[in-house]
């Protein structure tokens, strides 16, 4: 059974940062995009960042570049989103979930997962 678990969500001041990991497990991920989703009350989930199993290559929506840090460790099937800098308006929840490779970042496109940690951020 496939799983992607988040952790590390919580509650922080403007300005501060937070480390969420999502540990991946039931089949191989080496041909996934993983990817972190974002939903905050009202709106519609979108794409904050992703990297490539594979390779390793990292992205990012315009509004997190320069303050969020994608990252995967493949010794423990485990990717992270190193969140800095965060601002009022990151509060969501936010979702890890496994693309295949080329597919885009749509949320259509996820084949899995995770069920989300809260992030909220005071000002």
């Amino acid at each position: 059974q496939v799983q992607l678990v988040e952790s590390g969500g919580g509650l922080v001041q403007a300005g501060g940062s937070l480390r969420l990991s999502c540990a991946a497990s039931g089949r191989t991920f080496s041909t996934y995009f993983m990817s972190w989703f974002r939903q905050a009350p009202g709106k519609e989930r979108e794409f904050v960042a992703g990297i490539t199993w594979l390779g390793g290559r990292p992205s990012y929506v315009d509004f997190v570049k320069g303050r969020f840090i994608a990252s995967r460790d493949g010794a423990e099937n485990t990717v992270h989103l190193q969140m800095n800098s965060l601002k009022p308006e990151d509060t969501a929840v936010y979702f890890c979930a496994a693309i295949p490779t080329g597919r885009g970042t749509d949320a259509g496109s996820v084949d899995y997962w995770g069920r989300g940690t809260q992030v909220t951020v005071s000002a």
